[in-house]
């Protein structure tokens, strides 16, 4: 079952298998003179394109010719990272012809990774294999528009993200998980999407759900800082007191 949110080429996102992977790459602009090439890093491949991270600046729409040993493949630009954001230098890349992408042979051997959400004092960032005591609920949350496609107890739900922490969101569906389902979301925000394993925590007059991240993808967590410091001024004082479900938890 396909999405509605599934994006175009014109969003500048990859959803789907992502895998976080750096492999050395070549390209170029198509139409420049011969001999323009410049080298660039994968930062996640997909098998119609990739997040690449280079020195030289790229325009959404140009189309550029990546090549990898004997691979190559036309893709255009459909993303460019913001050049006073943390992101700067990094730009994705949609194929736009049938041909495989030059990293078909690592995706068919890496599944997507995942990393634990555990944060390092009241004020830290998240990071992965750190204080499993910290206080998630004083994380500072703010209002957002996004998309979430949630994958879980059997049922795929389509919703719109509300609120977002450094650990959980809530989400806004006609359709919800039951509390303590674990479940597989991909969110996106503003230009980047980010893919979180995640428990539902409690529901909103069933018109939505609170949910606690468990695991973030490997290499979504600077996307998660870069979504969160575009919105330093929608913070949300509160969320509401909610009763933690203890019951089994059923995964999924």
């Amino acid at each position: 079952m396909q999405s509605k949110f599934n994006t175009s080429p014109e969003d500048g996102l990859l959803t789907g298998k992502l895998v976080h992977l750096a492999l050395p790459v070549r390209w170029s602009l198509v139409g420049e003179t011969r001999g323009a090439v410049e080298t660039a890093c994968t930062y996640d491949i997909h098998p119609r394109g990739a997040r690449l991270l280079s020195g030289r600046d790229l325009n959404i729409g140009d189309l550029v010719m990546i090549e990898r040993g004997r691979s190559k493949a036309l893709c255009q630009v459909v993303w460019s990272a913001d050049p006073a954001s943390p992101l700067r230098g990094q730009f994705t890349v949609r194929c736009v012809d049938s041909v495989k992408s030059p990293w078909d042979e690592e995706l068919r051997q890496i599944e997507e990774q995942y990393q634990p959400v555990i944060l390092d004092g009241p004020r830290g960032a998240s990071r992965a294999f750190s204080r499993p005591d910290a206080n998630r609920r004083r994380r500072p949350r703010f209002y957002v528009e996004g998309q979430a496609e949630v994958v879980g107890g059997g049922q795929r739900v389509d919703g719109e993200v509300q609120q977002i922490s450094e650990c959980g969101a809530r989400i806004a569906s006609s359709e919800t998980l039951t509390p303590g389902t674990d479940f597989r979301m991909m969110l996106n925000m503003f230009d980047v999407s980010v893919a979180v394993k995640a428990r539902v925590k409690y529901l909103v007059d069933n018109l939505g759900m609170g949910v606690e991240f468990q695991e973030i993808r490997r290499g979504d967590t600077p996307l998660l800082s870069y979504v969160l410091s575009r919105l330093r001024g929608r913070r949300v004082e509160e969320f509401p007191r909610v009763e933690v479900v203890t019951e089994s938890l059923v995964a999924v």
